[in-house]
């Protein structure tokens, strides 16, 4: 089953990096996509290459070589890139939350609220606490004693299991855990689901049955990628946590492969900016290339 699972999770690998670079380059390239929506988006994006690159291919190198082991520095940074890309997903999806609601309920202020500085203010305030999130952990897993020769029930240093190594000090330690996932679970979810009571409230005021698919239709990409991010990524953070069970790996494989492989389409096939934009680049690629072609000989 080895080469069948390093195709498998190669392909994945591929398709994931591949996907995310053309919406962030589309993004770049064409000037109708330079709103406060698509730069979220494409920070998203980028956020989503390197959670999947932590993990992906060191799996696949294990594979090849039919080697499990991971030194103690390199399990520790793999564990505060995991923590830094994906704590950033959450909090990028929080602000995308925020500026939905702000584009449907109040549209008239939309463009003073969502201006360049705010947005870069937002990404910067997601970045740094993603740090602050990476480097709480990293304080309780410098502390402890022994870290050697251990096993994890994941196919990467799950940041749950690895704090369930340590058996000293594990009042504090379950303090500082839940803590974090109260900080950086339910408040996020808690703002995701108050802007969208208010884009709900919103929507039912429209009189007509056209306007109100308009306003769902922009909201339902984000929805099913908040969805999947948040139910595969928090169910399995807090059973590893408590359960330490190999069945975690699945829910692992969810969140940390299959969310950042879905996002683009997701976003892709429900968006037609994105589509018109991709179409305009592809034209504009097949022109470039007929301009540039050398003309024939006339002998």
């Amino acid at each position: 089953m080895q080469p069948i699972l390093s195709g498998l999770f190669l392909s994945m690998y591929l398709v994931t990096v591949l996907g995310n670079l053309l919406i962030t380059l589309t993004i770049i390239f064409d000037s109708h996509l330079h709103t406060p929506m698509y730069f979220f988006l494409s920070n998203l994006s980028l956020a989503d290459i390197c959670f999947i690159s932590i993990t992906v291919p060191k799996m696949i190198v294990n594979i090849q070589t039919h080697s499990r082991v991971i030194s103690y520095v390199g399990c520790l940074t793999q564990m505060s890139l995991l923590l830094i890309f994906g704590c950033m997903d959450d909090m990028l999806l929080t602000v995308m939350a925020f500026h939905r609601f702000v584009a449907i309920c109040h549209p008239l202020k939309y463009h003073v609220i969502m201006n360049f500085h705010l947005c870069l203010f937002f990404v910067l305030v997601s970045f740094l606490f993603s740090i602050l999130d990476s480097q709480i952990h990293n304080l309780i897993a410098l502390q402890f004693q022994y870290f050697k020769s251990v096993e994890i029930s994941n196919f990467f240093c799950d940041p749950s299991q690895v704090l369930t190594l340590s058996c000293s000090d594990s009042v504090t330690k379950i303090i500082v855990m839940y803590f974090v996932g109260a900080v950086y679970g339910f408040i996020p979810v808690t703002v995701i689901i108050l802007s969208y009571y208010k884009i709900t409230s919103s929507i039912l005021r429209i009189s007509s049955l056209c306007g109100k698919y308009k306003a769902l239709s922009t909201c339902a990409s984000h929805l099913s990628v908040v969805c999947l991010f948040y139910g595969t990524g928090i169910a399995e953070y807090l059973a590893s946590f408590v359960f330490n069970s190999r069945k975690s790996a699945v829910a692992s494989a969810m969140y940390a492969i299959v969310t950042p492989m879905l996002n683009p389409y997701i976003y892709t096939l429900r968006n037609r900016d994105i589509k018109n934009a991709l179409q305009r680049l592809w034209s504009r690629t097949i022109k470039s290339h007929h301009l540039f072609r050398p003309s024939r000989s006339l002998d």
